[in-house]
This record gives C-alpha cells, sequence and structure tokens, in this order.
C-alpha cells in the first residue's frame, strides 16, 4: 500500500462533535494526551449533566435515563453512561470511563480509563484500556486493547509493520497506552491491539491480526506475516 499519510493527530481521528469530550480534546494535539486526565474531566463534565436527563446514583456516577444496565454490570466511579446505550450482562467498567449516546457495552466487556464516542460497540468479551474508541468504531468478540508493553517500558507510537514509514517514533512518555480508534475502524475478532497503536478512520482490522504501531485510515490490515496494509477498493 502506498502510504502519503498515516494519521495522528485528534483532528485527524475524530469527528468531535460525537463526544461530550470535546472541549477537553480539541485542546490536544494526539489524542493519547488526554488519559492523564479523564478521571478529572468525567468529574466535570457529570457535575454539569442535566439532571432531568441523567441519574446520579452515586458520588462520580452519572448515567442517562434512557440507558439501560444489566443488573448484573459493575459500575464504579468516575463513570458517564450516555443516553441510549447498553450495558450488558456481566460488564465491568471499573472508573475513568466516558460511554457516549447509543454504545454497547458488552458480557464480560471491561473499560478502564478510556473514552468511547457516540455508537462505539464493544459487545463480546472486551479489554478497553487507556484507550479512545471513535464515532461509530466496532470491536469484534474477543479484541483486547494492550495498554502496557513487556518490558514495562513507556509506550512510542511508530508506524505499524507494512507501512511506508513518514513520521519519526513518537515518545508518549506513557507507561500505559492502549489503541487510539480513528471513527467508523472495525476490528475483526480475537485481535490484540498492542500498546501505541493508531488505526486511522474508516479501516477495517482482519480477525485474528496482531496490531502494532500506527495504521493509515481507509485501508485493510491483513493478519500474517507482521501484517499487510492495503487500501479500500
Amino acid at each position: 500500500m502506498r502510504t502519503h499519510h498515516i494519521p495522528l493527530r485528534t483532528a485527524e481521528l475524530f469527528d468531535l462533535t460525537h463526544t461530550l469530550a470535546r472541549p477537553w480534546l480539541e485542546h490536544t494535539e494526539y489524542p493519547w494526551e488526554i488519559l492523564g486526565d479523564i478521571p478529572v474531566m468525567i468529574q466535570k463534565i457529570g457535575e454539569g449533566l442535566d439532571p432531568t436527563r441523567y441519574d446520579n446514583p452515586a458520588e462520580g456516577v452519572w448515567i442517562a435515563k434512557t440507558a439501560s444496565i444489566a443488573p448484573t454490570a459493575y459500575i464504579g466511579a468516575p463513570v458517564i453512561i450516555g443516553e441510549n446505550t447498553e450495558v450488558r450482562q456481566g460488564a465491568f467498567i471499573r472508573g475513568a470511563a466516558l460511554v457516549g449516546e447509543g454504545c454497547v457495552v458488552g458480557n464480560s466487556t471491561e473499560l478502564k480509563n478510556c473514552i468511547l464516542f457516540d455508537g462505539v460497540q464493544a459487545p463480546h468479551y472486551n479489554y478497553v484500556g487507556d484507550s479512545v474508541l471513535g464515532y461509530k468504531s466496532h470491536l469484534g468478540a474477543g479484541v483486547i486493547t494492550s495498554n502496557v508493553k513487556s518490558d514495562k517500558t513507556p509506550v512510542t507510537v511508530r508506524p505499524a509493520e507494512g507501512c511506508e514509514g513518514e513520521f519519526a517514533p513518537i515518545p508518549t512518555g506513557r507507561k500505559k497506552l492502549g489503541a487510539m480508534l480513528g471513527d467508523f475502524v472495525e476490528v475483526g475478532c480475537n485481535s490484540v491491539l498492542n500498546p501505541g497503536t493508531v488505526i486511522g478512520a474508516h479501516t477495517n482490522i482482519y480477525p485474528l491480526s496482531s496490531v502494532r504501531g500506527a495504521v493509515p485510515s481507509h485501508g485493510i490490515f491483513k493478519s500474517g506475516g507482521g501484517g499487510q496494509i492495503v487500501e479500500k477498493r
């Protein structure tokens, strides 16, 4: 795939009109810069939510009245669950999660220190940690955002294998950094997004892929042989 540009910046990856985090994200150059501020951001946003639309059942917890929450789901503070979102049986939201409108957080899915834009689906056995998932992005069953390197060193963002290198590796200074998924990204079942993965908008990831690094927009990442990236037709 001839790569002319790999999107990394917040404005390139997301339509910010689809998240309550817009006032915070629009001041970042790269989306991972928001990760350290998510707990404070949620608290500030939550305090300003309309009480006629959002319940506040516990300190630091705001749940839209139109959201559907299974009785077996765990909801930990600070957290915002948006309107018309479904949180299914056994979901584990252990804090610092901003979940947008019309999302699905499925059975046995775990969220931690993350932002889900409106329309995101993480419906089956997913782990989303220290990550930002763009508008209407979708995780297939068993998809994991790995957020810590095996050697515990800080995460660096670099081009994925199979991409023409077009930017110097970017040190993030973060020990924990999962995945940044642009709008309308589709990730196939049982894939692993390694620490510091960035996927451009409208890109598809094949099932059983191990993705490491930054992937262009409007492409297809095929698993095997370190990953092959082709343009959508």
